[in-house]
Formats: structure tokens, C-alpha cells, sequence
């Protein structure tokens, strides 16, 4: 399993996902929003989470 580190992704599988159903459907996005959707709300998610983490910390992102 690999650990977790400031570059690992937790979203890349939704993101793969996504690119799959375009692929799928011919680049029709209308077919993907579902794909789309989920992977936003992960990004969002793990933003948030990540930013939490730092406040916990004490580090800013700048």
C-alpha cells in the first residue's frame, strides 16, 4: 500500500474513472457528469482535509 505523502493523490482513481467514460463515450461529458461530479467532491474533500491538517500544524501554504 503505498503512504500516504504531499504527492500521493487519493482522487487519481476518480480522476481515471473519468478519463475511462470519455473514452467510453466518445468525449461525450454529458455521459460522464456522474464521473465528474465524484471526482470534484473528492478533490474538494481532500483540499479541505489537507488544509485542516496544515492549520493543525501550524504551517501556512505560503
Amino acid at each position: 500500500s503505498k503512504q500516504n505523502s504531499e504527492y500521493f493523490d487519493p482522487c487519481q482513481e476518480a480522476a481515471t474513472r473519468s478519463l475511462k467514460c470519455l473514452r467510453r463515450n466518445g468525449g461525450d461529458r454529458k455521459m460522464c457528469q456522474d464521473y465528474f461530479d465524484a471526482y470534484k467532491e473528492c478533490k474538494k474533500s481532500w483540499m479541505e482535509e489537507m488544509k485542516e491538517q496544515k492549520r493543525r500544524e501550524g504551517k501556512s501554504w505560503f
